[in-house]
């Protein structure tokens, strides 16, 4: 009886240990057994301005440094005198159908690329003069709480990494500590890709001053790549500064080094600062001090202990990622591999829902991580780059991908994060205003096009500085995003009612950018309607008469947009009962703009005339913003255009690049099809091995640490795949909640808390065998509720009624009929009808509503 207990026990033992090193399937982590030896296997912590990329090394670890203001260069408007006369060359050649010419001619405003993001700096922390082979290795990045830690044994002593970079303190911090007393050698160093040059700092400290370049050529064979001036010459100065303390043992500061001997425990802090003082001001000249940054935010991490700093982060970063649970029923047993091997596992058992929730939980993070008030917008990169020459320099590419960087932040509940990117368009609308000016020869309202940098640049990127004929219009000639930005203001009003910020932020970036399109339009002489010429449907071309052409007039895309922005704009100075002179123009504008086109083979055509080909396979579906992220285009008001989108999305295919393959899951998701969204979503989870040599461009998937794969890296893929999920759940856009408008047939079951829907409503959701069986609505400010599901339902707090009529609630105001045409004479595809039930019942203000099947 004795030997069994025993035996009991033992086996009891081992299996709790066991569960220590392997997460539950439950959990939020992702974990691995080995260090990571390249970048895109690192795993990434941030807090808004500083990023690091945790490689969890044993003998050497590498923390991989970034500060999201730290870009080259200096403000470069890139203006061009002279502008409007060229436009008007431009505009006389369209009409004519001379696009050749046309292009030729725009090129001539063309001015410099982008600033580029740069790397700061690295940490590197030498762990052991010997290279004993470590045992029981473990690491991971905890999303519950933001935290990487890092695991394992040598020589008879178990070691513990932990590491987290605090938003409230402004700090990372890095705590080592031993089974063992005495058992801790490290020497603690720190090095730049950029200019730099190290000193201590104490008895226990290193400072790191850099110097960002002030030019980095757009093309890596270009003779000048990195340009430096002198340490108080243009460029960003930089400071990263490191404490070392140590519990036992000894501390020896050295020149750039410091070494700890024999300790118990050790604490690194890590701050930085860089001489960013605004977009408008030169880094070099009028800059601020980093040591006076870094140094204030050392000396405030220093006064508290490390257990209250760790404490203060996980409150912080919970407050925001708690906010949202994601379950569905997972059949797989892939969810207890590493996360790298479990990615690899999915193509052959793709059953692991587990892994799904897991990477959409993970677009949350790296939002939380990346965007916080007071930081920069997203980047292309997010904040995590390794690159002085980063690909498509790692700035704003806004022709879609900062815009779907923040297509999650609403709707996942992280609306605070939305924030630096309206920071941002105050300071586009100041330099956008001259562009508009010199360019163009507008002078009311601001434009934005297809790229721009930390120095807010809103001129037409490509001219200067490339030697070769690459500085394509097709991408330049595109002064829509503005536009497109301010449409995140007016869903930032419909997700939360917030009529402040509508009016002293919103409303006035939103006019602006409306009244700089309305002087752009033109009226086409031969069919009288307003058009935009010229006009490109981004990074794509036209094919006429067996050539292609890179600008036209009235894309699709540029018209959608306006149209969505003029609605929004009425709509707001209507709530806000002003400028009703101004919205009277927009109206009659609207009535007139250039209307959708249903082309010969029953596509949404992208193009002026119709022009599309069904072997097209371009990456961009421009044309079909109307239907996401727009709401001009729906099931349940326009299903022919909702036909002629789907069939532009056949002709296109499933496959492409990263952040293309997130936004047709949105795509497919507004359609209702669940499974089409499923079997895209489940194509993005292809293993890609971030060793092997790939094609730009050459087909979407994930990097071992599940970053997108573009490839490369892109992080608008991650965010833009989150939201696509969300988008199979929960949508209200079409002047009603949605419950599982596109529940894919393979989550069975699930439940989903915490999402946002316009009308400030909370939702949370739990359905089984593919139905709904509980819903609870969270009514933060009141008002009336109008509720769509596909089976039917009640309240049980409150009495419903069958909706009709025009709900009163304009934060639930479908967008309204789209005006078009249909040329093909074939049928249309077949969409989903819209099928369901739709109640209407009153909500409080903090009230709580239970919804259930009948």
């Amino acid at each position: 009886m004795i030997r069994h207990l025993l035996f009991v026990l033992f086996v009891s033992a081992s299996i709790a240990m066991s569960a220590q090193s392997v997460p539950s399937s439950g959990n939020l982590k992702l974990w691995y057994r080995a260090p990571a030896s390249i970048w895109e296997e690192a795993l990434p912590l941030g807090n808004g301005k500083t990023g690091a990329m945790v490689f969890g090394g044993v003998g050497t670890e590498r923390f991989q440094l970034n500060d999201n203001t730290l870009w080259s260069g200096a403000p470069d408007p890139g203006n061009t005198p002279g502008g409007p006369a060229i436009l008007q060359h431009v505009r006389k050649l369209i009409f004519a159908g001379k696009y050749d010419s046309a292009t030729t001619v725009w090129k001539k405003m063309q001015g410099p690329y982008s600033a580029r993001y740069l790397p700061m700096a690295d940490l590197w922390l030498k762990l052991t003069a010997t290279d004993t082979a470590s045992s029981d290795y473990y690491r991971d990045l905890n999303l519950t709480d933001a935290i990487a830690t890092v695991n394992y044994t040598m020589d008879g002593v178990k070691y513990t990494r932990e590491a987290f970079i605090s938003y409230p303190d402004k700090v990372m911090a890095v705590r080592i500590t031993a089974d063992k007393k005495n058992a801790i050698d490290l020497a603690v160093s720190l090095t730049s890709k950029l200019k730099y040059r190290v000193s201590a700092s104490g008895n226990n400290g290193l400072r790191l001053e850099g110097k960002a370049p002030k030019y980095v050529a757009n093309r890596a064979y270009e003779k000048k790549q990195v340009v430096y001036d002198d340490w108080n010459g243009e460029g960003t100065n930089f400071e990263v500064l490191v404490k070392v303390m140590a519990e036992g043992g000894s501390v020896k500061g050295g020149k750039d080094n410091i070494n700890v001997s024999k300790a118990n425990t050790v604490t690194i802090y890590l701050t930085n600062a860089t001489s960013f003082n605004g977009f408008d001001k030169s880094p070099g000249k009028d800059g601020k001090d980093p040591h006076a940054e870094a140094t204030a935010n050392m000396q405030r991490a220093e006064s508290k202990s490390f257990d209250n700093l760790r404490s203060d982060h996980i409150s912080d970063y919970q407050h925001l990622f708690d906010r949202v649970s994601f379950k569905i029923d997972n059949k797989s047993e892939n969810a207890t591999l590493p996360t790298d091997q479990r990615l690899k596992a999915f193509t052959g058992d793709p059953r692991d829902y587990g892994l799904q929730t897991l990477y959409y939980q993970f677009g949350r993070y790296l939002m939380i991580a990346a965007s916080r008030p007071g930081s920069r917008p997203t980047n292309l990169q997010g904040i995590w780059n390794d690159h002085v020459q980063p690909p498509w320099g790692s700035n704003y590419t806004t022709n879609i991908n900062t815009e779907m960087n923040y297509w999650l932040a609403e709707n996942t509940n992280l609306s605070e994060c939305h924030q630096p990117l309206f920071d941002f368009m105050k300071e586009l609308a100041v330099n956008g205003a001259v562009t508009a000016r010199v360019n163009y020869g507008i002078t009311e309202g601001w434009v934005v096009h297809h790229n721009s940098d930390i120095w807010a640049k809103t001129s037409p990127p490509g001219g200067q500085g490339w030697v070769d004929p690459g500085a394509h219009p097709r991408w330049s000639c595109w002064p829509m995003a503005g536009g497109w930005f301010s449409t995140h203001l007016w869903e930032h009003y419909l997700y939360t009612g917030d009529k402040a910020f509508l009016k002293g932020t919103a409303y006035p970036l939103m006019k602006g950018a409306a009244q700089f399109l309305l002087h752009w339009l033109v009226k086409d002489p031969a069919t009288g309607y307003w058009v935009t010429n010229p006009s490109t449907s981004p990074e794509n071309t036209m094919k006429v008469n067996g050539k292609e052409y890179e600008v036209g007039m009235a894309s699709t895309m540029d018209m959608s947009i306006i149209r969505e922005l003029f609605t929004d704009v009425i709509k707001a100075a209507n709530t806000l009962h002003v400028d009703a002179d101004f919205t009277d123009t927009l109206i009659s504008v609207k009535e007139k703009l250039y209307p959708f086109h249903i082309g010969q083979y029953g596509q949404l055509q992208e193009w002026f005339k119709d022009w599309d080909r069904p072997d097209d396979h371009h990456r961009h579906l421009s044309h079909l913003f109307g239907l996401y992220p727009g709401s001009q285009i729906t099931l349940s008001r326009t299903p022919e255009l909702a036909a002629a989108a789907k069939k532009s999305l056949i002709f296109r295919g499933d496959v492409s690049t990263g952040w293309s393959m997130a936004w047709k899951v949105n795509w497919w998701a507004r359609l209702h099809d669940g499974d089409h969204a499923y079997s895209i979503l489940s194509d993005a989870f292809n293993y890609i091995n971030p060793r092997e040599k790939r094609e730009t461009m050459g087909g979407g998937g994930t990097y071992p640490n599940l970053f997108d794969a573009h490839p490369p890296f892109q992080i608008d893929g991650n965010f833009g795949t989150t939201a696509g999920m969300t988008e199979m759940l929960l949508q209200s856009h079409e002047g009603y909640l949605f419950l599982l408008p596109a529940l894919p047939s393979v989550w069975k079951k699930g439940r989903i808390k915490g999402l946002r829907a316009r009308g400030d409503f909370e939702v949370s959701i739990s359905w089984e065998d593919n139905r709904l069986s509980k819903a609870v609505i969270y009514a933060e400010k009141g008002g009336m509720c109008r509720l769509h599901t596909l089976q039917p339902v009640k309240v049980l707090e409150v009495a419903s009624k069958q909706a009709s009529g025009v709900l009163n609630n304009l934060l639930l105001a479908p967008y309204g009929l789209t005006p078009y045409d249909n040329n093909t004479e074939k049928e249309l595809v077949k969409v989903n009808e819209t099928i369901g039930y739709t109640i209407d019942f009153k909500t409080e203000k903090g009230g709580r509503y239970t919804i259930v099947p009948l």
